[in-house]
């Protein structure tokens, strides 16, 4: 592996945002809603950040031109890895929590998917800008 100059942009910000956006409606639904309710949102935002969390370790461990093998082999091996973490993750939780709230976490995991994207598309301009400075 050659070391690179080259800085990963900082895909961790994504990752708080989505967190701290599920912590706060998982709370929210907790006191106007109820408990199931409230930890179906937690365990559904926890199914889709989890899995890209590993996605972004395996995808950004490798920088710079001479790396481009390396990097192509962990972005498959990291969105291969965050499938089958999904897919368990689901499974079990579908399979083992009793009571649950199944449309709190389908809905759950899909906004928080649409909070990743749009978080991680705000830290790559903002990241972007910051480099031309």
């Amino acid at each position: 592996m050659t070391v690179s100059n080259i800085k990963a942009p900082p895909v961790y910000i994504a990752f708080i945002v989505q967190f701290l956006l599920c912590i706060a409606v998982a709370l929210i639904a907790l006191l106007t809603l109820n408990l199931v309710t409230a930890y179906s949102i937690l365990l559904g935002g926890f199914i889709s950040i989890v899995p890209n969390g590993y996605f972004a370790w395996k995808a950004f461990r490798y920088r710079g031109a001479r790396n481009t093998p390396l990097i192509v082999k962990s972005f498959y091996a990291g969105e291969t890895g965050k499938l089958i973490m999904t897919v368990v993750l689901f499974a079990l939780v579908f399979a083992g929590v009793r009571p649950i709230d199944e449309p709190a976490i389908i809905v759950s995991f899909i906004v928080n998917i649409i909070v990743g994207l749009l978080a991680t598309a705000w830290v790559s301009v903002t990241w972007r800008k910051l480099r031309k400075s």
